[in-house]
């Protein structure tokens, strides 16, 4: 408790004060009009923002809804310290492995911002917990616990998965073995749910049928593996009865329990009918549409998107391994070197946390081998599992030299993916930081000072409480549609030139007069429709067909013009893609627009003074994310566009601003 108060307190403390870049514009959108982002449409964490969101009515919405991720992750924190608290029986180590990984930078950046992966880390954690209560007590309400909060990963996010395995291997094992019946059962809920997230009949059919046939197993059936015992449980009475031997009737209990064990699962999975339910209402965001069953199988499964296969790889394999490593690098002391690029400092501190990890590792395995191997399971499920079943494209900053100049890369930095693999890395490394002062002094608060070098090694560099973090996506979102013309079309071709402004429009209620079409969605007959259905952009023959996006954004301009709307392109766009939807652009540096002057000069003098009021020049820091720097250059074109024609500085212009 005492390490989950504090680092509440520390991400508070840096959290973020309003709207960020990437995904949480979209769902602090979402949560506020009670939408459906992107698939898998995450249901449940659309509706726990909304209703935490009106519990804190006294706050910021964003603010409050960055505020569930702090919570969220800090819970993680303290369940984390509980189980090792009962392992170690050592209130020290267990504040120190809390501390160690909630200190984590990549944990740390999804705690100060409203992204579901800080919600998916908490029902992650609270399924091991609840595997950890089955196991122990060897009671069927914790195995029923565990299923539901399992089925619970398909509406919040299928990521939270890459705990069950770790939940059911704790369910399954008392102390003196593995219970066949549990891993059987819980097993089969396992696969009914990736059945379930991947829309897949027939897995689901296997996961079911997986669950019946495991109530039938016998229950003094087991695996007994010497790895599991430990000292601890030679001298414990841990409980051998099995699980249908409190009922009078064995026999018809068998019977029951299989068919409860399918309802929870189905209870839990049943929040996915929200999808459908507020489909039919067409709210704010409507991404996928699924107002049918089919749509609806399109959203859960991701089918907009281009899955990978397990195979082929997407990349080597020691491309895949190398970003893994990269973003490890990252965990323990960001701020020493903030940069994608390797630092002495910084990988000194990966090194000593590894060396605390080993030492913290170690003493588990001692002192309760059930939790330590279930913290193995975990570590290699969030590293080799997710590098195997994502099968993820080289990441943006590596293999530079050795790779192919057109290889395809990931949009951005995926080191997020990877949360349940340095979750554990931070519990062994606090547990080990107390373990090693125990062993050089005997005191223990000074293990404790040192599992807390993270805090203070990545404050600075993941505190989104400094410039330009705390200003510059709403800064942008803001500049791109007050600069619009009244009631234009304003075209956009990303997520960070799209979310912020939808943030900006469902909840600041900034212009809502604009149309946002973002480019890179037009691919999608959903969007196309609701472009046609919503602003009569489209014809029916426009929606059905489809041929090339920027074909179809023209098509869009042209209804545009027809209907009277001016026609807007936001400075992300490039010159041929902006030529593609008309000829005639006059530019005031954070839009163009159709108009006859190459340049408003006044308009950009203008953009240019209100820009730097909220941000200052020098406010770009360095960072591992790239998006900050690009998007204040492009803030910076006001400035140059109004000093165009008496300095004639074309070149810099065209590189930065789209200019021509």
């Amino acid at each position: 408790m005492v390490g989950a108060v504090a680092l509440l307190v520390v991400y508070v403390l840096t959290l973020a004060p309003d709207v960020t870049f990437w995904d949480a514009g979209e769902f602090i959108a979402a949560s506020r009009s009670l939408g459906i982002p992107h698939p898998p449409g995450t249901p449940l964490f659309v509706l726990l923002t909304n209703v935490w969101a009106k519990l804190l009515f006294f706050l910021p919405y964003a603010v409050a809804t960055n505020l569930l991720s702090a919570t969220c992750t800090a819970v993680a924190a303290g369940v984390t310290g509980g189980l090792v608290e009962r392992a170690t029986r050592n209130t020290a180590m267990a504040v120190a492995a809390a501390l160690a990984a909630g200190g984590m930078s990549s944990v740390w950046l999804n705690a100060t911002e409203t992204e579901v992966y800080a919600a998916s880390l908490a029902l992650g954690v609270l399924m091991i917990w609840a595997g950890d209560r089955a196991g122990r007590s060897n009671e069927l309400r914790w195995t029923y616990l565990t299923a539901y909060l399992i089925a619970l990963s398909v509406p919040l996010h299928l990521s939270a998965l890459v705990a069950a395995p770790v939940a059911i291997l704790l369910a399954a094992n008392d102390g003196d073995g593995l219970r066949w019946r549990t891993i059987a059962i819980l097993g089969g809920v396992f696969v009914l749910v990736v059945g379930a997230g991947r829309v897949s009949v027939a897995l689901s059919s296997v996961g079911a049928l997986l669950v019946v046939v495991g109530a039938f197993v016998p229950s003094d059936r087991r695996l007994t593996i010497s790895l599991l015992r430990d000292e601890a449980s030679e001298d414990q009475s841990l409980s051998t009865m099995p699980l249908a031997s409190t009922h009078a009737n064995p026999a018809a209990h068998r019977v029951r329990m299989p068919i409860a064990m399918l309802m929870v699962a189905l209870l839990g999975v049943s929040a996915l009918a929200f999808l459908y339910l507020r489909a039919r209402f067409d709210p704010a965001i409507n991404q996928g549409n699924p107002d049918t069953l089919h749509a609806l199988a399109d959203v859960v499964a991701r089918r907009q998107y281009a899955v990978s296969p397990t195979w082929p790889r997407e990349a080597p394999l020691w491309v895949q391994l190398g970003n893994f490593g990269q973003y490890a690098d990252w965990q323990v002391a960001l701020s020493l070197g903030p940069t994608v690029l390797p630092s002495i400092p910084r990988t000194l501190g990966t090194v000593l946390f590894v060396g605390l990890g080993v030492e913290g590792g170690t003493r588990l395995w001692h002192t309760d081998r059930r939790l330590a191997l279930a913290l193995l399971t975990l570590f290699l499920c969030g590293s080799l599992g997710v590098l195997v079943y994502l099968n993820l494209h080289a990441g943006p900053s590596i293999g530079y030299g050795f790779l192919p100049e057109n290889v395809v890369r990931e949009a951005r930095e995926r080191d997020y993916f990877f949360v349940f693999a340095f979750w554990p890395w931070g519990v062994w490394a606090g547990v080990g930081a107390v373990s090693l002062m125990q062993r050089l002094s005997r005191r223990t608060w000074p293990g404790v000072l040192l599992a807390c070098l993270p805090i203070a090694l990545n404050w600075q560099a993941v505190s989104r409480r400094h410039l330009p973090e705390r200003a510059l996506p709403r800064v942008a979102a803001e500049a791109f549609l007050e600069s619009a013309p009244r009631n234009a079309v304003l075209f956009v071709v990303g997520d960070n030139d799209t979310y912020p402004l939808w943030f900006a429009q469902q909840v600041l209620r900034v212009r809502t007069d604009v149309t946002v079409v973002t480019v890179p969605l037009l691919p999608t007959e959903w969007y196309r429709a609701e472009l046609s259905r919503r602003h009569f952009l489209l014809t029916a023959k426009g929606v059905g067909r489809f041929d090339n996006r920027m074909e179809t954004a023209a098509e869009i301009a042209d209804a545009a013009r027809r209907l009277g709307r001016p026609v807007a392109a936001a400075i992300t766009l490039t010159p041929d893609e902006r030529d593609r939807l008309g000829r005639q652009w006059t530019a005031t540096g954070v839009t163009y627009f159709e108009g006859n002057e190459r340049v408003d000069t006044a308009a950009a003098l203008r953009w240019s003074r209100w820009v730097s009021e909220r941000l200052p020049r020098d406010s770009v820091r360095e960072t591992i994310d790239p998006v900050n720097t690009y998007f204040r250059s492009l803030l910076d074109c006001p400035r140059q566009l109004a000093n165009h024609r008496a300095q004639g500085d074309t070149a810099r212009l065209d590189s930065a601003c789209n200019y021509r």
